[in-house]
C-alpha cells in the first residue's frame, strides 16, 4: 500500500486530515492510511456495525489516544488539546452526561466547561426538539430519544467549527430525524463555509438528505470515499429482464435477481459492455451505492 503524503495545501481543504491511522482490537484492526474530512460541508461515516466507526469518532473527538498515527484540526493543528476541543462539539452513546444530573444542571455545568455555551440557545433548541418540558427530570429518566436530542442541544448552543456526531439518528423518531437534518443544514449555512459535520451511520436512508461527501468503512478500512454528485456519477443503477440477469451478473458491481428481472449497480466505465441488453438506467440512491459496496467488500457470509 502506498504510503501517505503530507499535503499543505490540501491539508488547508479539509477540517480533519489524518495520516496512518491504526487502532488495533483482538480479531479486528482499524487501517486508514488517508484520512480526509472536507471544510464547510457534512459528511457520513457509513458503515454496518462493528465496522470501526464508533473507534474512529473516537479518535477524532479526543476520547481514545491509544491509537497510531497522526491527526491535524483545522487546517493546521496537529494533536487534540483544549484549544481544539473548544472547537468541536461531540455526541456519541452511552453515559455522555452523569445520570444524575438534571436538564438543568446540564445547561449550568456547559456553560462552566466551555467558554461559548450560550444558555438562551440552549434553551429554545430544547424547545425546539421539544424536551423543555423535562427540565425537572434526571438524565437517566429520559428516553434514548430524548438524551440525544439534550446531547445535540448542548452541542449546537456552543460556538464550534466541527461537529463530530456518533449515530445521532438511532434513537429518534422519523420526525426528529428530519429536523436534526434541519438542524444540522442550519448549522452548516451559519458557518460560511467555515462549519463542518462528521457523522456516523449504519443507516444512510435517513440522513441522505443532509449528506455532501461519503465515506464507507468496512472491517476497519475505507472501501470507498466521495462527494455524493460524484459517486452518483460513478455508480449507475441498471434494471433488465430475467434472461439477461446471468450475463449482466459478469458485468455488473453488484446485482439481485428475482424471476422478474434483475437490478444492480453498475460502474459508469463498464455500462457500455451492457450495450444489445433490454435495460433501464437510474440515478442511485447513496443508500443503494452504500450497500453495492458493503455487499462487495463485507466479510460476512451472504
Amino acid at each position: 500500500m502506498e504510503k501517505a503524503i503530507y499535503n499543505e495545501s490540501e491539508t488547508q481543504s479539509n477540517i480533519v486530515q489524518g495520516w496512518e491511522l491504526k487502532k488495533k482490537y483482538k480479531g479486528f484492526e482499524l487501517d486508514i492510511p488517508m484520512l480526509r474530512i472536507p471544510k464547510g460541508f457534512s459528511t457520513a461515516l457509513i458503515g454496518e456495525n462493528g465496522a470501526g466507526k464508533t473507534t474512529l469518532l473516537n479518535m477524532l473527538a479526543g476520547i481514545r489516544l491509544d491509537y497510531k498515527g497522526k491527526i491535524s484540526y483545522f487546517g493546521m493543528e496537529e494533536g487534540i488539546n483544549g484549544s481544539i476541543q473548544e472547537k468541536i462539539g461531540y455526541t456519541g452513546p452511552g453515559s455522555y452526561f452523569l445520570p444524575q444530573w438534571t436538564i438543568a444542571q446540564v445547561e449550568e455545568i456547559s456553560e462552566l466547561l466551555f467558554e461559548h455555551f450560550h444558555k438562551d440557545k440552549f434553551r429554545a433548541i430544547c424547545d425546539n426538539l421539544g424536551i423543555t418540558q423535562s427540565q425537572v427530570k434526571e438524565v437517566r429518566k429520559l428516553s434514548d430519544g430524548n438524551r440525544m436530542k439534550l446531547m445535540l442541544a448542548a452541542v449546537l448552543a456552543r460556538e464550534t467549527e466541527l461537529l463530530i456526531l456518533d449515530e445521532p439518528a438511532s434513537p429518534l423518531d422519523p420526525l426528529m430525524r428530519d429536523r436534526l437534518c434541519e438542524q444540522i443544514r442550519e448549522y452548516l449555512a451559519q458557518g460560511n463555509g467555515e462549519h463542518s459535520v462528521f457523522f456516523s451511520t449504519h443507516n444512510i436512508a435517513d440522513m441522505e438528505n443532509v449528506t455532501d461527501y461519503a465515506i464507507i468503512l468496512e472491517h476497519g478500512n475505507i472501501v470507498e470515499e466521495g462527494f455524493v454528485e460524484d459517486l452518483k456519477e460513478k455508480y449507475i443503477l441498471v434494471k433488465g429482464e430475467a434472461d439477461d440477469a446471468e450475463k449482466a451478473g459478469k458485468i455488473l458491481f453488484s446485482i439481485s435477481k428475482s424471476s422478474y428481472g434483475f437490478e444492480g449497480i453498475c460502474l459508469g466505465e463498464n455500462l457500455e459492455q451492457l450495450a444489445g441488453m433490454d435495460i433501464v438506467k437510474e440515478i442511485p440512491t447513496l443508500s443503494q451505492i452504500s450497500v453495492a459496496v458493503m455487499k462487495v467488500n463485507t466479510r460476512l457470509k451472504c
